[in-house]
Parts: structure tokens; C-alpha cells; sequence
């Protein structure tokens, strides 16, 4: 045994230790020379000890730790002690016990400058983050980060334990695959023993899993990680992890229900949030848009939007008038207390409502000192409604004195989405979303397809393998958009956590669905060829889901950026700041591969398809 083998870590250490001769190791976070007294806080993964060291000894090691450099590497023999009175830190697990040192070996002394401090979270925040991905090596020693990686390997060991006990078999889908040009770019790496033909990485298993039902395998689940070329945002990465799982003999409800029991557990046994519902909201797409202008509502807050075309078919208020006669639609929504905002605030919601597509924001203030039976409205557009209108207005509105009442008039879709954001924004302004409630919901039957006005072609929803309503099959051809899609969206405070469907196992409708996309007989035989033959020998009613793992620590630990949660991310554009990634490479190798650099000016960075995991 080398001398300096840890008998404990750091953070292990107690008041039941005190007396014992013990050795830890790890990073100096911090020296503190006192002159006669001496003190190193030492840092592991599991924690902290402060290290003490008396001047008045003989043995040097006073001036030994006074010398040594934050982040050095040592390790520490010595004699667990308390601490003295008035010196404990509450703070720390080891707070009540300190190590007297009897020998100190360096393992690896820090020679180069800090490029940050590490041991200030509240100035971290200031440190540009590339800096931080630059390196990530260092970013990583903060507990914080250590803690974050910690839940993450925590929750996935819960995932694996939950689906086992369910029969599921844990099965690697290859990284090697066929590129399938739909939705987002693939990544290409190419085939050098046959240069101009390249492997695709996968931008999720979809194929694969749906196979092996085809295969009898009939429960499949997979920590799956997968790529997708698109444009980086907040909570989006090249490459990502998702629970990827497939059932065969299932129903919609079956998947549902066993997804929402495996998110239950997970929640209760590492969060101490709280779940907004149990058992989990379900709505409609159809319910989600006309309720909350959105696919994926966050339910923390109500402020639900309102249909008002009843109130105004025979309006004097020609902006309202002129819209529902063409077939659009005036929606509203409340902001609370919103009565007294200042001209700059309504100008900036009418400018951003304008931003996101709306052609003008009605606002209607409820004077707080009139009442119900008579209720005095401000604004602009006021003095075009008679008292009725405001009466009933006011009503169905479920507005009170003192609340502006804001609406647009539009199509369906342009003013749902419009008042759908502006529900976030005024939720952001009033705190309205608790952040220790975890709200999940279902959002069910989505379109089956989505018309593309720049293509001028029918699109899939979620992907071309999804299986409409079986009543519904009969418009496939003759009125696309009124199919709907056996799929659905797990969605929590707003975030799209995870999306699946019941499959296509039937080559008949798989190669209709393929027509109505676009896609020819040729071409489905040669890019889909395997799955319409598989189709033909006997495929079971199945299907899936595909939670993203990245997006659910994110809600676990409250964060923002889904970099903060993965060990090494990249930055926007795709880029390692840590490997210098990507990089040009030799000359030789491009020519073993056929290939040759073809200079052209440099396009920005764009995604596609902006699906969830389980979208191909």
C-alpha cells in the first residue's frame, strides 16, 4: 500500500472519527496562514476538511502547507481532532472535527495561474462560459457541477432499475447507420473503403427499435445518445442522451401510464419538488392551443386564453368586426393587476406582440374603482364598445377591477400563439410559476402532418412512422390536415420533455403516409426498403417514447442552459472549446477518403426540423 492511500474521504470524517490516525487526499480549495496556525481546506467529491498545522512543531509542516498552492493535489496524514470551541462552520458535514497533520505529501502541485476562481459560485456566474468549456477539467471541480453529474448517474442507475423490474431488455442500436434526410441534418462520416458513400450518426434509434418489435424483442430500452446538426439554443445539443424505450401489444394508455409511474418514481426519489398533478393532465392538441396558445403549456399558473367571437359578431369595433366576418378570430387574456401599467409597459407589450406575428394588441384596462354590474374600460378601443360589450367582456374574461384585459384579432393560430407568449411573459413578470412545483402534462393527438408553405408540401408532425386515428385514415389522401396522429408529448413547466407514438406496423399505410410526405416508390425502397419488407413478415402493434435525460436534470436542478448539465457540451455552433473541435485534418487522410475541400462562403449555422428526441 502506497503511503499516501486515502483510509477516508474528506467528507466522510465526524465526530466518531476523532482520535483516529487517517490519511485523505485531495485539491487545496483554500490556504489560510494565520502565523502560528496554519489551515488548508481540502476537497474530494464527497466534500470538505479543513487541515491545521501549529508553527511551534518541529517537523516543518507549518511552512510546508503555508507554501502550497490552491489546487495543488495532497495528500494529508494526521489525527482527527474537534475543533476548537467558537470555530465549528455549521456549513460543512465535517465542520465539527479538523485533521492535525503529520505528514503531507504532494502529489501534483498547481504551476500554472488560475485561468478562474473556483471556489466563489456568485463570481462564477460572471466567468465567460466559454472560458469555462475551455477548461471544463477545472469548471468540473466545483461541487456543484460534481453534484450535478452525481444526480445525473443516480437517476439513470433509478431508470434502469425501474424498466428491469418491467421485463425490459437494455439493447445498443448501432451509431453507424443510413443517412434518412428528414427532419434535421445528419452528421455524415464517410466510408473509406468506398469513397462517395457515408454512415450517418443516428439522430435517434427510431428504425432500429421499431425492428426489434419486428424482431419479437417486444420491450426495449436504451441510454441512447444521439445527433442532430441543428441550430444550438438553450436547451439543445449536437449530441444528447435520451431514454429510448419501445413496447410491443400496447395501446396508447399502456404507454402513458408506464412513462408517467417511471417519472413519479424518478421525481419522489430525487427531488424535493413537488408534482403539480398525480396523475399527470391530459389535453388534446387541440385543447392545449385553444387553451393556452401552445403545444407545450406550462400548467404552474392559469391565465388561459378566451374565445370572444360570440361577444363581437355585431360589433361597431370594425377591427374586431372585419376579422371574425373573414373567418378569423379575437381571443383574449387577463393580466392580473395589469390595469395600472405605465404607457411604456403597454407599448412594449404591443411591440412584442407585433414581434411574434400579431398585426396590433387591443388592451383594455378595468378601472379599479368601477364595478361589476358597470365596468369602466380604458384604452384606446374602449370608446368602439358599447356597455354591453364591456359588460359581457369583463365576464367572459373572468377579469376583476383592476386587471387589463389584451386581445387579438387574427387568425386561430396567429392569436393563440401570439397571447400563448405573452401568457409566459406576464407570468415571468408576476412570479407566477412556483419553482418548487414540477407540473407535468400529456398533450395527445397532434396533427398527423403540417402543411410547409416554403416547401408547399405536407410535413410530419412528429416523424413519417407515427400512426394516424384509425378513423381518421380515410382523409389521408383527400384532406391531409384533418388526420390525427396516435402520438404524443410529455411536457413539464413549459418544456417539451419527451415525445413518442404508436407505430406504423403495417407496410400498406406506412407507404401511404411515405406518398403523402413526398416520397416516391423509388425512393421509399431505397431508403425504407427494409422497414416495408420487415412490415410484410408479421409486425406487432407497437410503440414508444424517448425522454430526454439532458432536459430532465435540467428540471431537477433548475437550470437554464442544458451545458450546465452534461460533462462535456459544446457551445453554440457546435464547437468544443476544450479539444479545439472541429479541426481541420491531414491532407492524406481526406484523400484515403475521396475527399476534397471545396471552398465556398461560410453559412450560418441552421438547424431544421425542431422535433423532440423521438422525432427522426
Amino acid at each position: 500500500m502506497q503511503d499516501w492511500q486515502r483510509t477516508h474521504t474528506c467528507g466522510a470524517l465526524r465526530a466518531e472519527h476523532i482520535g483516529n490516525d487517517v490519511v485523505v487526499n485531495g485539491w487545496v480549495r483554500s490556504v489560510r496562514d494565520h502565523g502560528d496556525l496554519v489551515f488548508v481546506d481540502l476537497r474530494d467529491r464527497t466534500g470538505m476538511v479543513q487541515i491545521c498545522a501549529d508553527a511551534s512543531s518541529a517537523s516543518g509542516l507549518h511552512d510546508t502547507l503555508a507554501g502550497v498552492k490552491p489546487e495543488s493535489v495532497l495528500s494529508i496524514r494526521g489525527i482527527v481532532r474537534r475543533r476548537r470551541p467558537g470555530m465549528e462552520n455549521p456549513r460543512l458535514e465535517t465542520g465539527s472535527v479538523e485533521i492535525a497533520v503529520t505528514r503531507v505529501d504532494t502529489l501534483n502541485q498547481c504551476r500554472q495561474p488560475l485561468p478562474f476562481q473556483l471556489n466563489d459560485e456568485a463570481q462564477m456566474s460572471l466567468v465567460n462560459e466559454e472560458l469555462r468549456l475551455r477548461y471544463r477539467y477545472l469548471d468540473l471541480r466545483r461541487p456543484r457541477l460534481y453534484e450535478m453529474l452525481k444526480l445525473r448517474h443516480e437517476v439513470i442507475t433509478s431508470i434502469r432499475s425501474f424498466l428491469n423490474r418491467e421485463g425490459f431488455l437494455e439493447i445498443e442500436t448501432p451509431l453507424f447507420t443510413r443517412s434518412t434526410p428528414e427532419g434535421a441534418r445528419d452528421y455524415l462520416v464517410p466510408y473509406r473503403l468506398e469513397p462517395g458513400l457515408f454512415y450517418a450518426l443516428p439522430q435517434s434509434p427510431q428504425q432500429y427499435k421499431q425492428l426489434l418489435m419486428v424482431g419479437g424483442v417486444e420491450r426495449y430500452y436504451q441510454i441512447a445518445r444521439c445527433f442532430r446538426d441543428e441550430a444550438q439554443r438553450a436547451d439543445r445539443q449536437p449530441e444528447f442522451t435520451q431514454l429510448d424505450l419501445e413496447m410491443s401489444f400496447v395501446t396508447q394508455d399502456d404507454i402513458l401510464n408506464l412513462t408517467e409511474a417511471l417519472t413519479i418514481e424518478l421525481i419522489t426519489t430525487h427531488s424535493t419538488k413537488t408534482l403539480g398533478s398525480r396523475p399527470f393532465t391530459r389535453l388534446t392538441y387541440d385543447e392545449a392551443i385553444a387553451r393556452y396558445g401552445t403545444d407545450k403549456p406550462d400548467l404552474r399558473y392559469g391565465l388561459e386564453l378566451r374565445d370572444l367571437n360570440h361577444l363581437f359578431q355585431d360589433t361597431g369595433f370594425s377591427v374586431f368586426r372585419d376579422t371574425i366576418e373573414s373567418g378569423g378570430f379575437v381571443r383574449g387574456l387577463i393580466y392580473p393587476g395589469g390595469a395600472g401599467l405605465s404607457r411604456k409597459n403597454l407599448d412594449d407589450l404591443t411591440r412584442f406582440a407585433r414581434q411574434i406575428g400579431a398585426k396590433g394588441l387591443v388592451h383594455l384596462a378595468w378601472a379599479t374603482d368601477s364595478d361589476s354590474e358597470a365596468p369602466v374600460l380604458q384604452g384606446p378601443a374602449a370608446r368602439h364598445l358599447t356597455a354591453d360589450e364591456a359588460r359581457s367582456l369583463v365576464r367572459a374574461m373572468g377579469a376583476k377591477p383592476g386587471d387589463l384585459i389584451l386581445a387579438v384579432a387574427d387568425s386561430f393560430r396567429v392569436a393563440s400563439a401570439v397571447l400563448g407568449r405573452l401568457r409566459c411573459e406576464i407570468a415571468r413578470h408576476l412570479s407566477l410559476a412556483p419553482r418548487d412545483v414540477l407540473h407535468f402534462c400529456w398533450v395527445t393527438d397532434f396533427p398527423l402532418v403540417e402543411w410547409s408553405e416554403d416547401e408547399q408540401r405536407w410535413d410530419a408532425s412528429h416523424h413519417p412512422f407515427t400512426m394516424p386515428h384509425l378513423e381518421d385514415l380515410e382523409y389521408l389522401e383527400s384532406d391531409p390536415g384533418r388526420v390525427r396522429a396516435q402520438c404524443y408529448d410529455i411536457v413539464c413547466n413549459g418544456i417539451e420533455w419527451g415525445s413518442g407514438s404508436i407505430r406504423i406496423a403495417r407496410a400498406d399505410i406506412q407507404s401511404r403516409v411515405f406518398a403523402l410526405l413526398g416520397i416516391s416508390q423509388e425512393i421509399q425502397q431505397e431508403r425504407f426498403g427494409h422497414m416495408l419488407e420487415a412490415f410484410a413478415y408479421g409486425a406487432p402493434p407497437h410503440g414508444g417514447i424517448a425522454p430526454g435525460i439532458d432536459r430532465l436534470i435540467m428540471l431537477l436542478t433548475d437550470n437554464d442552459n442544458i451545458r450546465e448539465v452534461m460533462a462535456f457540451p459544446k457551445i453554440g455552433g457546435g464547437g468544443d472549446p476544450l479539444m479545439g473541435a472541429p479541426a481541420p485534418v491531414d491532407a492524406s487522410q481526406l484523400a484515403e477518403l475521396g475527399l476534397q475541400i471545396v471552398p465556398r462562403a461560410r453559412d450560418s449555422v441552421h438547424g431544421g426540423d425542431p422535433g423532440s428526441n423521438d422525432r427522426a
